[in-house]
């Protein structure tokens, strides 16, 4: 396989690292490019891969192109590459907002298409990425597809109505987590720890709960339930946390979440 990179940022790096690591390719056959040269000097320094000169090279020396800028200027690099772009050739996208439709439409050719949702937690190979496919898009590249993703943590098929959806849920959803172990960190700080414990203490949490969810097969009202005994301290806290809205307040982010997702 020759994987080719439009764009070398913080995700591409985390795909590329997860692909490298888990021998999907050697660095001999990954080739990238970015408008910002010091990027791609970044990756050719960390990754020991080849930068050139612009998207069309990439696009036309490459088995698989993954398209990893943002969505705003998708638009103008599909129409740089897509007269060098051949029929079949497998296209990973990551952009929200952009359908496959949409895509089949700026490409204007038989191409691959593969449209996906990974997150920030890819980074220390904790991702969670959904992928959904185009047209023509034969069984050995779908598996192709989903092992890059898997690379750097899990990945699932999913219909392509529910992407909006996933960029809510699992897409933006690290912020909202990174919110909330900050605010833990500061009422354990204004309690008197140290603040790099305390950010140890409430990730770690974080972490362990979210393990016991995906290994205990318990709902996690089960498991809250658990936590909460009877006149005890985790249930007066459950108490505050329901009084303050913050079941609500999480559901309406995710609500607005979605719906700039579907809008973009």
């Amino acid at each position: 396989m020759k994987l080719g990179i439009i764009g070398c940022g913080n995700m591409a790096g985390a795909m590329l690292a997860g692909i490298l690591e888990q021998g999907g390719c050697g660095p001999e056959d990954v080739r990238v490019t970015d408008v910002l040269p010091g990027a791609v000097k970044g990756f050719e320094e960390g990754f020991g891969v080849k930068g050139l000169e612009d998207g069309r090279a990439v696009c036309a020396w490459c088995d698989v192109l993954l398209l990893a800028v943002k969505p705003q200027v998708y638009e103008g690099v599909i129409a740089q590459v897509r007269d060098v772009c051949r029929a079949g050739q497998l296209i990973l996208s990551i952009a929200p907002g952009k359908t496959l439709a949409w895509l089949r439409e700026r490409f204007q050719k038989p191409v691959h298409l593969v449209r996906a949702m990974p997150n920030t937690p890819a980074m220390v190979g904790e991702g969670m990425a959904a992928l959904c496919f185009g047209e023509g898009v034969s069984p050995q590249q779908q598996e192709l597809a989903q092992r890059l993703l898997e690379s750097t943590g899990k990945a699932q098929v999913v219909p392509e109505g529910l992407m909006d959806a996933v960029v809510a849920v699992s897409g933006s959803s690290p912020a909202y987590v990174f919110v909330m172990v900050e605010a833990m960190a500061d009422a354990a700080v204004s309690f008197g720890m140290a603040r790099q414990q305390a950010f140890t203490f409430a990730a770690q949490a974080v972490l362990g709960s979210a393990r016991m969810v995906l290994e205990s097969g318990l709902h996690p009202a089960q498991l809250k339930d658990m936590v909460c005994s009877p006149g005890g301290t985790t249930i007066e806290a459950v108490k505050m946390l329901e009084k303050t809205g913050f079941r609500g307040s999480l559901m309406d982010a995710m609500k607005v979440c979605w719906e700039k997702s579907k809008g973009m």
